[in-house]
């Protein structure tokens, strides 16, 4: 299979702003270095520097170049990781189904013509563009599936395609969902299928449009199949576009599969990402990527236990109560509601992927907690992020152990971004799959032979 990786779209500024753009990236270059480490804003305390306003903000992106051949990721002692697939076209999110079939949606970004205008949204497109973020989406779902149990895809198929930006995926019966940017879709399945051709039923409209600034829509099924809970992220980094653009945003939606009914499970979380189950209390969590432009020390991303009518800040403050005064006019008596997340995760980590090591056959060390995948940073110097981790748990809730690396290497002794991680979840061996959209990679982590 060839892993090389698709090449990422110029962005053309238009010739009044190329002088301007060059301005714009040669400031940002020279923005605020972090004073903190990284452990500082991780864990259920997290130190919390004054906020830097400035006005180019701190702008560090580690170019996208795929792996050399024969490289990988650095794998946690006791473990070992393979490429279970490549040559995939930017694999963000994997789904696995009971017959160990592996589900990959290769997507991107949907055309947002409304996000990101003037010239600091173009610099700003370049930017993303290359980290590795231009590429158009291939808007497909592709099935993997391991003939011979030796932990390597040996036949792949087109599962769906056709879709819009697909992303959270998941099977209640014989309904395969999928979450496309601006529906939940609802198709027919049989499992041990490799391809769907029936015509999909739209099951809940999603926020989108031609802003739809956070355009992934995640999805998880409750336990007993009768509902399921969808991510909506903001439509901003601080509701500078208008809070009337942030409408149903910044929020997981519950929907009753068998009345249609659906209301907003929980709000203020700017962009939650990874879904889970815990698997002691059986609570769900999410992993929520907080705002930018506060320096390289602020805001830490997140996970968190999610209640039921919880608040949790977005956009008028950020960690519980802590306000952030660039948004206007301010509601109090909305940061007075605010709920401090469970668990720091770095700040401007981009903290996406999430799962539940429940079933893992990994080493003890990872047998109780949260698998997460941090998708690396944009706003920090240095770099934080890509790499997975793993958050211990006892009791349901986050230990005060240190977190683990499991799989590290991302970043290139250049600066340049070998791979980012996103998606993460267990396979029907309890190994952990990655899906990495700059290497074009579903890499495998399962532990050491004795």
């Amino acid at each position: 299979m060839n892993s090389s990786y698709p090449a990422i779209r110029r962005l053309r500024p238009p010739s009044n702003v190329l002088v301007m753009g060059m301005m714009i990236f040669a400031l940002s270059a020279c923005g605020g270095v972090a004073k903190l480490p990284i452990s500082a804003g991780t864990g259920p305390n997290p130190t919390l520097p004054p906020p830097e306003h400035t006005l180019i903000p701190t702008v560090h992106i580690a170019p996208a170049k795929g792996w050399p051949a024969g490289t990988k990721p650095i794998a946690a002692p006791g473990t070992i990781v393979t490429r279970f697939a490549e040559g995939l076209d930017h694999p963000r999110w994997i789904y696995v189904l009971p017959n160990g079939d592996v589900l990959v949606a290769e997507t991107n970004a949907p055309p947002k013509p409304e996000d990101g205008k003037g010239i600091k949204g173009w610099f700003m497109k370049m930017a993303m563009g290359k980290a590795g973020a231009g590429v158009p989406s291939a808007n497909r779902i592709s099935l993997l599936r391991d003939l011979n149990g030796d932990g390597i895809a040996d036949a792949r198929f087109v599962f769906l395609e056709g879709l819009n930006s697909p992303f959270g995926m998941a099977l209640v019966g014989n309904d395969f969902y999928v979450a496309n940017t601006d529906a939940v879709v609802r198709f027919p399945y049989t499992l041990g299928d490799t391809r769907i051709t029936a015509p999909g039923v739209e099951v809940m409209k999603l926020p989108a449009g031609p802003l739809n600034h956070h355009w992934t829509k995640n999805l998880i099924a409750s336990k007993d199949g009768s509902r399921l809970y969808v991510t909506v992220g903001s439509n901003s980094n601080v509701a500078e576009n208008g809070i009337d653009k942030e409408d149903g945003r910044a929020a997981i939606w519950e929907l009753d599969l068998k009345t249609g009914n659906k209301r907003i499970f929980a709000s203020g979380l700017r962009n939650p990402n990874g879904m889970a189950w815990e698997a002691d209390g059986g609570e769900l969590w999410t992993s929520v990527n907080e705002r930018d432009e506060l320096g390289s020390d602020l805001v830490p991303d997140y996970m968190t236990s999610v209640r039921d009518g919880g608040f949790y800040g977005w956009p008028y403050s950020y960690f519980g109560q802590h306000v952030d005064t660039r948004v206007k006019p301010p509601r109090p008596d909305l940061v007075a509601k605010a709920i401090s997340p469970d668990y720091a995760l770095g700040p401007h980590t981009a903290s996406l992927g999430l799962a539940s090591a429940q079933g893992t056959s990994l080493p003890t060390q990872f047998q109780r907690g949260m698998f997460v995948g941090q998708h690396g940073s944009w706003n920090r110097k240095p770099h934080s992020g890509y790499k997975v981790i793993f958050v211990p748990f006892s009791g349901g809730k986050p230990t005060d152990e240190p977190v683990v690396d499991v799989l590290t290497g991302f970043i290139s002794a250049e600066g340049n971004a070998l791979g980012r991680p996103v998606g993460v979840t267990l396979d029907k061996t309890g190994a952990l799959l990655v899906a990495d959209d700059v290497g074009n990679i579903i890499w495998r982590v399962s532990a050491a032979a004795r």
